[in-house]
């Protein structure tokens, strides 16, 4: 890719070194949204009831999927908060709109999550 000019030569160490930006980042959408803890008590309920319920490999696949989808969508969400903050920090109707619309794909893996969960958990419960 001639695009992309990376002169230094591949290190491990600081591959590894930067993979503390990325757990700072987890920090930070812990510390910040308050929907990221109530996605992880559902998706802690949810793996509770997994075991409870005895589910199945593949069910077991599908459900973390979809709580990693739910906590991704979350934290994209929040990365996109933070950035419109401090890129519009006064009201325009197009930073209202970003924020929304990221809120909204946050809505729809949830609602994608627990149409999953009832699934996988209604047969097994009734």
């Amino acid at each position: 890719m001639d695009f992309i000019k990376d002169t230094k030569k591949f290190s491990l160490r600081e591959r590894i070194n930067s993979a503390t930006h990325a757990w700072r980042g987890v920090g930070i959408l812990l510390k910040n949204s308050h929907n990221a803890w109530g996605h992880i008590f559902f998706s802690v309920l949810a793996v509770y009831l997994g075991f409870i319920l005895n589910i199945s490999d593949i069910e077991w696949a599908l459900l973390v999927l979809v709580i990693g989808l739910v906590i991704t969508a979350e934290a994209f969400n929040t990365a996109i908060e933070i950035d419109i903050n401090l890129t519009s920090p006064e009201y325009h109707p197009y930073a209202r709109d970003t924020k929304d619309v990221a809120a909204g794909a946050v809505l729809i893996t949830v609602l994608i999550s627990i149409i999953m969960a009832l699934i996988i958990f209604l047969p097994k419960i009734f």
